[in-house]
């Protein structure tokens, strides 16, 4: 296997979460390097959540693009990046790290529908960019405050957009979802995998080279 890869192209991912890490490597698709991007992740003033999802996976993109150019072992790569954003109409809400923020997301999003938006960058090895933009409807059932207790409890809230990860314990609150799953994980597999099959990425390369 080692051999073999000596000629498919080097891919980066310009992230360090494992969410993402994991649902690439769902489908097959092992990165060779992982290189976060450090950016304010602020949103801009009157910043819709669709051009903010858009815009950070574009600057990390650029941001891990440039850094892998420079090393020997990634030089001219492909590089993917994600962003998601979690917003009730046009308020986004945080990637939570307290849990005030969290129940405070949480009694929001209660018995109500939000979006989920994810923008995925992808920077090719001549430095071309490829963008996508992808929506998911999703509702929750009315929470309990027993239930909100709880789940804040459990922690797994933590760095999660929304305050809620519907991967785990928080797939519990979800009554409706319209559009793609994984969008709403961190990285929606079936528009990432379009764009570097879409750029001559040898994208199903390990489906046929499994050990």
């Amino acid at each position: 296997m080692n051999e073999q890869k000596s000629w498919r192209p080097k891919l980066v991912l310009a992230s360090g979460s494992p969410r993402r890490l994991a649902l690439l490597q769902q489908i097959g698709i092992e990165p060779d390097a992982l290189i976060p991007a450090d950016l304010d992740e602020t949103p801009k003033r009157s910043e819709l959540p669709r051009s903010l999802a858009v815009r950070l996976a574009s600057e990390k993109a650029n941001a891990a693009a440039k850094i892998a150019a420079a090393r020997p072992d990634l030089g001219s790569c492909f590089t993917i990046a994600g962003d998601t954003v979690v917003c009730v109409g046009r308020r986004i809400l945080p990637k939570c790290e307290l849990a005030d923020e969290a129940g405070a997301c949480l009694r929001l999003l209660s018995g109500r529908a939000h979006r989920v938006y994810s923008g995925v960058s992808l920077i090719t090895p001549k430095g071309a960019e490829r963008r996508r933009l992808v929506e998911t409807r999703v509702r929750f059932k009315r929470l309990s405050a027993a239930e909100i207790e709880a789940y804040i409890a459990s922690g797994e809230w933590r760095g999660k957009a929304g305050g809620y990860a519907i991967q785990g314990l928080g797939g519990a609150f979800v009554a409706k979802l319209v559009g793609s799953y994984t969008n709403v994980v961190g990285l929606p597999l079936y528009e990432t995998l379009a764009l570097l099959a879409g750029e001559g990425y040898p994208a199903h390369f390990f489906w046929l080279n499994r050990v």
